[in-house]
């Protein structure tokens, strides 16, 4: 899948609430093909607010988000699986969901997912529900992955086997937008987005007082 976007998303002067409370304004940045952006910040400061956003999963509080319609996909803590369903059903209900049966094998093959594919999701590890849950991006072909702690319950080689499909993402053009906190081992260093730089003013004081 190769993608043809000189630009996959632009955000100018976006705010972001969550419950009616302000949690970031001001922001402002692009993400280009081959390119991903990597957001940091305390828990509680509004980073899986913002992919929400970017998604389309909940309204701005403020600003712009340009992008083309159906660009992104999220993948947040939740894995979006139905237990009852096995591995392969699972992929088939995302499949058509996006229009894309011809990706299934690609799916399974690229999160060593293929000896599970008859086993019932609910019987799974927390490590193969997490790779099951990420095998719908491929599923998707959206050029824009939105990723929240992607390589959670990830052993070290379901991490590799996530970076190398992760790359393949950027080598057809494709971007992302990442909430890490831990490092990503990716090949070409991605840009860094310290969004406490624009929380919303009484954020710092708030999540001080939670402690006291």
């Amino acid at each position: 899948m190769v993608y043809g976007h000189l630009m996959i998303l632009s955000v100018k002067d976006l705010s972001v609430s969550r419950g009616g409370r302000l949690l970031l304004s001001g922001l402002n940045f692009e993400v280009l093909p081959s390119e991903a952006l990597v957001l940091t910040g305390p828990n509680g400061l509004g980073k899986t607010s913002l992919l929400r956003t970017l998604a389309g999963l909940q309204p701005q509080a403020g600003g712009e988000i340009i992008t083309e319609n159906e660009t992104a996909v999220y993948a947040g803590h939740a894995d979006g699986l139905k237990s009852g369903l096995s591995v392969i059903e699972n992929l088939r209900f995302w499949a058509d969901i996006f229009a894309s049966r011809h990706r299934l094998n690609d799916a399974l093959e690229q999160f060593d997912l293929s000896d599970l594919k008859n086993r019932l999701a609910g019987r799974l590890s927390a490590g193969q529900k997490r790779r099951l849950g990420l095998a719908r991006l491929v599923l998707s072909e959206r050029p824009l992955w939105l990723l929240d702690e992607p390589t959670v319950s990830l052993d070290e080689p379901s991490r590799q086997g996530f970076y190398k499909t992760l790359q393949t993402h950027f080598d057809d053009g494709g971007g992302a937008v990442i909430v890490s906190h831990t490092p990503l081992a990716l090949a070409r260093s991605p840009k860094v987005m310290d969004l406490s730089l624009f929380a919303a003013q009484g954020f710092f004081t708030t999540e001080v007082d939670a402690f006291l």
